[in-house]
């Protein structure tokens, strides 16, 4: 088939490698512009823009896809159908007309559950047992068009956004080419009205560790916000990211620091801090931690 692809982040990558090796022609590659980035904020192409070139495809970039230039050059591509994953804009009605079959979506959670921006850490913070990866007709609604086709998988007890992230990136490339492989044999299924939820975009404010709050929110919140922004606490003065975290046995004052291993009583029951980061330092198990920022038992958090 002939594609546009549209895609930003690293979870889009992997798709893209997965069209090419199936032998799909790429028209043209959309995503986001380059952004400033780094200390001396030099402009910094996404993920997507920097593997398509490296693969020598063309590579667009608009800031907005609803002018009539714009459209003009999109439907200039007589494309049979457009993957768009992670994109990052809206697309217009007449964006999505376009393409001959249209435009499909790949989206990180069992829809019509999650909806939205950050599918992945709510479904950790929220305490799902499963998620998965759903192949979308995209329409005008946010995530609300119907399913062509899914894939379902448990989410480890311990597992991470930032690891549960690259299984559901390969998961949507390998279904996005049985998909297409199988499309005139699809039938798309409506999103039901019952079961509807909303992933908002992480908020910052969210980051910070409150004590009080039992140890299973606690371990959500520390997974579902690792690697980025990170879930935080102050230890010593200083921010701490809290990167990966266990529930453990033990009790005490919120926050309390119950042994030599970083095991932190919560409002009910304990977790351990497994993988910890200070500010300007790189990411360190709870050991290596201990030995440069020593936090002893009955310190409060």
């Amino acid at each position: 088939m002939r594609i546009i692809f549209m895609g930003t982040p690293d979870f889009s990558v992997p798709v893209l490698e997965a069209l090419v090796a199936a032998g799909h022609e790429i028209a043209a590659v959309y995503s986001q512009p380059p952004r400033p980035a780094g200390r001396g904020k030099k402009e910094r192409p996404s993920p997507v823009q920097a593997r398509a070139e490296a693969m020598g495809l063309a590579v667009r970039h608009p800031v907005s896809l609803r002018d009539d230039a714009a459209l003009a050059e999109f439907r200039a591509l007589n494309a049979d159908i457009a993957v768009v994953v992670a994109y990052g804009l809206i697309l217009p009605q007449a964006i999505l007309d376009a393409p001959t079959r249209g435009c499909l979506n790949i989206h990180a959670s069992l829809l019509p559950r999650w909806r939205g921006a950050a599918p992945i850490h709510r479904a950790i913070m929220a305490g799902d047992p499963s998620t998965g990866v759903c192949i979308m007709q995209m329409e005008a609604g946010l995530d609300t068009g119907p399913v062509l086709m899914r894939a379902e998988t448990e989410i480890g007890s311990e597992e991470t956004t930032a690891e549960l992230h690259d299984r559901l990136s390969e998961m949507g490339a390998g279904l996005i080419v049985q998909a297409l492989e199988q499309l005139d044999a699809l039938t798309p299924d409506p999103q039901p009205d019952i079961g509807v939820t909303y992933a908002q975009k992480i908020d910052k404010a969210e980051a910070r560790i409150d004590w009080a709050r039992s140890a299973v929110d606690i371990d959500r919140q520390i997974r579902g916000l690792s690697t980025f922004p990170g879930a935080w606490t102050e230890i010593a003065g200083q921010r701490v990211k809290l990167l990966a975290s266990l529930l453990a046995s033990g009790a005490g004052n919120p926050g309390e620091v119950l042994d030599d291993t970083l095991t932190i009583a919560c409002g009910d029951g304990a977790i351990s801090l497994l993988r910890l980061q200070r500010a300007g330092k790189g990411a360190q198990d709870a050991e290596t931690f201990l030995r440069g920022c020593p936090v002893p038992k009955g310190t409060q958090l």
